[in-house]
């Protein structure tokens, strides 16, 4: 079991002093060395296939005991160099200081046999100088809930962290799930997570945060190099204290990169919106600087679609990260993260410019949405307002997003008036669907007008749809229905679901039960509509 590291982020930024987990305020670097604290009988309970292969462990390297005892922090491969990564961030709109890694600690940046770069990184592995007092552990619950939505989103073609791993430890960790005076006792995991980089919009506001502009561009001028080569041309060759020494790394340049580490996020929230994800906890230090989903913690799914909607409980009051407002977050915090970012520039022009850019590429994704989801070729302003008019409907009759979606393909758009009857098995209450079945029918009549507009061949628009339209995303009482059961003993429901999320957009014969609408045992439940920060 070898794999070849090359840990860049330790090599080229500044790092802490002193090692260990000692809690503290972390000056002037990028990281503290921490090492992952031992825990008691390691053992893996599911693991992705396809990321394992990727990183080249075939079936018998990830049979052997040695993986488990790895990817449950009690063993290093040679090469591991384990640290904790030092950031700050904006909490629920708060300047929240040094934050940091928690519980999550890096064995090192993994190269692949093609050459691309894998930080590998355990959730859940011990105290690190950032715990804040926690004891840096992860429970089963989460554990499961991070591995499977990783794992779920990547297949549902959102830009995401992957999941090598799911490693029960054999300890017990007590949490207090809503924070409301009653903890428990849980089992203890650690999932390892996978992504080319965890820097974060947090990585640079902290040395912002603290006037310390060296370490600022520093981190900046690292970013560019490794994970956003491109940007650099055939310079990305060099070493980059050649690149340093040559002053490469210009105004025009970090222009450059901020626009496109604005243009990604909104890729990425266009894809969100698209599948009905609800990240939950969308802070400065929650937002990668890659345009990935990090950090699965109270997130959900759109159930009866309803844009004001969150799931984590830390927010029921305020919603700043309901469904409907993730578009406008990610804009705030790329503005906090522009605001990091100026003291490398001479004006404001050029991060206006890459917001700017935020904000179109966001207006075209919802377009592009709007228009694959419907069945349209493409998409103009009042393709938009007749989405727009439908998502209005969609709440007033409690639509399951999901459900619905994928039932539209089924609708007769050839028909002078379409019939509802393909639709009524995505609705929650029947009351409200009756209510309000005047206003849909009436939706629909000016829909099919507009597909036969289109003249596409029924065949083509289905597959359109039914390509932006998932049959089986994680809902939520699946993913508490597979927690329970792993708590009770059953660990087989977990690598079920997994199965099932690899073909989102299949109709996969024999397992429609698995694409059924929320029950309504889990409309109130803790672990399907709440959820909080606790892991």
């Amino acid at each position: 079991m070898r794999l070849r590291f090359d840990n860049a982020f330790l090599r080229e930024l500044p790092g802490d002093p002193v090692a260990g987990p000692g809690l503290r305020q972390v000056q002037g670097a990028a990281w503290s060395r921490v090492m992952p604290t031992p825990v008691a009988a390691p053992r893996l309970v599911v693991h992705s296939a396809e990321v394992a292969e990727r990183l080249g462990f075939d079936a018998d390297a990830v049979a052997d005991p040695v993986f488990a005892a790895v990817f449950g922090g009690n063993r290093l491969l040679p090469g591991m160099d384990p640290w904790a990564a030092n950031y700050g961030g904006h909490q629920f709109g708060h300047w929240a200081g040094q934050l940091g890694d928690g519980r999550a600690i890096s064995l090192g940046e993994a190269l692949a046999a093609d050459g691309s770069r894998h930080e590998l990184q355990l959730k859940g592995a011990g105290r690190t100088p950032y715990s804040r007092g926690a004891d840096g552990r992860a429970v089963l619950r989460s554990s499961i809930r991070e591995f499977l939505c990783s794992e779920a989103m990547h297949h549902l073609g959102v830009p995401t962290t992957r999941a090598l791993s799911l490693v029960a430890t054999g300890e017990v960790v007590v949490r207090d799930m809503f924070y409301d005076g009653h903890p428990r006792p849980e089992p203890g995991a650690i999932v390892c997570r996978v992504a080319p980089s965890f820097i974060r919009f947090g990585s640079f506001e902290l040395p912002a945060s603290r006037g310390d502009l060296d370490l600022l561009r520093a981190l900046a001028e690292f970013c560019i190099w490794r994970d956003f080569p491109w940007l650099l041309g055939e310079r990305a060759m060099q070493p980059l204290a050649a690149l340093r020494g040559a002053a490469a790394f210009d105004e025009a340049l970090f222009a450059a990169w901020f626009h496109e580490v604005c243009t990604r996020t909104a890729v990425l929230v266009g894809h969100w919106m698209r599948v009905g994800f609800v990240h939950g906890v969308l802070n400065t230090d929650n937002m990668s600087i890659l345009g990935l989903s990090i950090d699965y913690g109270p997130y959900g799914w759109i159930d009866d679609y309803d844009p004001d909607w969150t799931p984590n409980t830390t927010d029921a009051q305020g919603r700043r990260y309901r469904f409907g407002w993730q578009p406008r977050i990610a804009h705030w915090n790329l503005g906090r993260l522009a605001q990091a970012l100026s003291p490398l520039f001479s004006g404001a022009e050029p991060l206006q410019a890459g917001l700017d850019a935020y904000a179109a590429t966001w207006a075209e994704c919802e377009r592009d949405n709007a228009c694959a989801k419907l069945g349209f070729a493409d998409c103009g302003d009042d393709d938009l307002a007749l989405m727009r008019e439908l998502q209005a409907l969609m709440q007033r009759a409690g639509a399951d997003m999901t459900g619905f979606f994928r039932a539209l393909a089924d609708v007769d758009v050839d028909a002078e008036a379409p019939s509802l009857d393909p639709l009524r098995a995505a609705f929650y209450d029947p009351a409200r669907l009756a209510a309000n079945a005047p206003a849909l029918e009436a939706w629909l009549a000016r829909y099919a007008a507009r597909c036969r507009a289109d003249d596409l061949p029924r065949e083509a628009r289905v597959a359109h749809m039914h390509a932006a339209n998932p049959r089986y995303v994680p809902r939520n009482y699946l993913a508490q229905q597979a927690i329970e059961r792993a708590e009770s003993g059953d660990e087989t429901g977990v690598a079920e679901l997994l199965e099932v999320f690899r073909d989102p957009y299949g109709e996969q014969p024999g397992r429609e039960a698995y694409a059924a609408l929320r029950p309504d045992w889990a409309l109130d439940r803790a672990g399907c509509s709440m959820l909080s920060c606790s892991s």
